[in-house]
């Protein structure tokens, strides 16, 4: 595992350890931050843990065109029950992920330092925001990082049922029309493989990723 200095830099993801630990350490400045999401690696550590940066092997993307939703989904978003906005309220989303409790958790990875970190990034455009409304209300929506061709989705929350689903549909079909090319999901889990997600090899992600640079 590489303990990271001042320097900006990160070793290759192949030294990743099995877990998909790559580093330890640095910090969380927006420059360090934009090359690790350009490099294929996310910060993911507890409060007061030291940063640990993952690059995990096999990546859970989705691909526009395998986007999955069910009739009963359907209906519900015919029935526009939910406003979806994009980038209106990015802090109030970040706050409410950090907060919302999950299953199997005892706290939030989404830090003070976290927050404030991606609260700079989204002033610099780069960090954006998916919010779902109801009656004027807040009550779901996601957040990513924007790398122009692929949106590098962090976390979402949901106050009521299938809020964070919308957020998620929304975010997908407007990537799609934008000629995205992956949503990245980071890692496996049975609600993002419910909505289409799924596993491909790091060097296939890496190789989608630096498709554009």
């Amino acid at each position: 595992m590489y303990f990271l200095s001042k320097e900006l830099f990160f070793p290759p993801v192949y030294e990743a350890n099995f877990e998909g630990v790559l580093a330890v350490g640095g910090d969380l400045s927006p420059e360090r931050l934009l090359l690790a999401y350009k490099s294929g690696i996310f910060p993911w550590f507890e409060n007061e843990n030291p940063i640990l940066w993952w690059s995990p092997n096999p990546r859970m993307v989705l691909f526009f065109d395998e986007l999955v939703v069910s009739k009963s989904m359907r209906n519900l978003l015919n029935r526009n029950l939910f406003k979806v906005t994009f980038n209106q309220n990015f802090t109030e989303v970040i706050l409410n992920c950090q907060k919302i409790k999950r299953e199997g958790q005892k706290g939030t990875w989404i830090t003070n330092s976290m927050v404030e970190a991606y609260c700079k990034l989204h002033t610099l455009g780069i960090a954006k925001s998916v919010e779902v409304w109801q009656d004027n209300e807040l009550v779901g929506g996601l957040y990513g990082i924007d790398l122009g061709h692929v949106f590098c989705g962090e976390s979402m929350f949901s106050k009521v049922s299938n809020a964070s689903k919308v957020a998620f549909i929304a975010l997908a079909n407007q990537l799609k029309l934008a000629h995205y090319k992956i949503l990245d999901c980071q890692v496996y889990n049975e609600h993002l493989e419910s909505l289409g997600c799924r596993e491909i090899d790091r060097n296939e992600f890496i190789k989608i990723l630096n498709s554009n640079y």
